[in-house]
């Protein structure tokens, strides 16, 4: 019997609650990844279970986990980089992408459904409980101050993070629209044809613009300034998150294959070398998609 199994059997036992896989994205799809309807855009979708906002004089009873770092980001945007230089940080912990908005709660029974409204907690609630105990888990087990998570798929949930944790900071990493969409081609371009890789992209990006405009306490960095300029960058970067800058943020060091697993963020070569790589150089203006440009405008990404 799997662990899994072994761990629902426990908890029915004892609570009447199960935990359970968030359904999978449309068959043919790779988890994930966008498809007929994206499977990363779910969790949005489910923010309809009712779920309470802690006020914050109650949020040290409410949360374990305080002041977490959330990027939110497009795929293929340079948030594996990001994310191994802030991990690099003696005081950030930054896992690889735990996809903690594809965990659900399910009551088992009515007796549990009943039993945990008398305690004021719906399934978002419970479900509230079980990611900032894994987040907390995670920062702990690290013995460092902060946790930073990188799933592209926040994206779709941003509002919800943030009503999880009403501490929370968001680092908004954008990367011109076309290096983003090409890069996305490349990685299966037979599969995903450039204009395939268009439509996928441009789902992120709109959700990118919209928690970025929505957010006015957010940082916004480039993955081209970054390459460019790591240590200002990273400078800026740590003083918005109230930590001392670390040069051992620009070398963070090469990585093995059990470091860096396909799935769970970037795993190619660039990120093993442990060192800022220099980016792909921007497309000319008749190099970008006519259903990008209005983004590019909005990034800044301009001649």
């Amino acid at each position: 019997m799997s662990l899994a199994r072994n761990l629902n059997r426990a908890l029915t036992v004892t609570t009447g609650l199960q935990v359970r896989r968030a359904p999978q994205s449309a068959k043919g799809s790779p988890k994930g990844k966008p498809g007929k309807r994206s499977a990363a855009a779910r969790p949005a979708a489910r923010q309809a279970a009712a779920y309470r906002c802690p006020p914050a004089e109650e949020l040290p009873a409410e949360r374990l986990l305080r002041r977490p770092v959330f990027i939110i980001s497009s795929i293929r945007s340079g948030s594996t980089l990001l994310r191994m230089m802030l991990g690099a940080h003696p005081r950030l912990h930054a896992p690889h992408e735990l996809h903690i908005g594809r965990l659900e709660v399910t009551c088992a029974n009515w007796f549990s459904e009943r039993a945990m409204d008398a305690l004021g907690l719906r399934r978002g609630d419970l479900e509230h409980l079980l990611w900032d105990r894994v987040l907390h888990r995670e920062l702990t087990r690290s013995g460092k101050d902060f946790v930073v998570e990188k799933t592209p798929a926040n994206v779709y949930m941003y509002q919800r993070l943030k009503d999880c944790w009403p501490d929370a900071r968001f680092v908004f990493l954008l990367r011109h629209p076309e290096s983003i969409a090409r890069s996305w081609h490349e990685t299966d371009p037979v599969k995903r044809p450039l204009d395939t890789a268009v439509t996928d992209v441009l789902r992120y990006l709109t959700a990118v613009e919209e928690a970025r405009t929505a957010d006015a306490d957010g940082f916004t960095v480039r993955y081209e300034d970054i390459t460019d300029d790591p240590e200002r960058e990273m400078r800026r970067l740590c003083a918005y998150l109230d930590v001392d800058y670390a040069p051992k943020m620009l070398n963070y060091g090469r990585k093995s294959s059990a470091e860096l697993v396909r799935g769970l963020g970037d795993w190619r070569e660039n990120i093993r070398t442990g060192s800022v790589q220099p980016g792909r150089a921007l497309p000319g203006e008749g190099e970008i998609p006519e259903r990008l440009r209005p983004m590019c405008a909005a990034w800044g990404y301009t001649s």
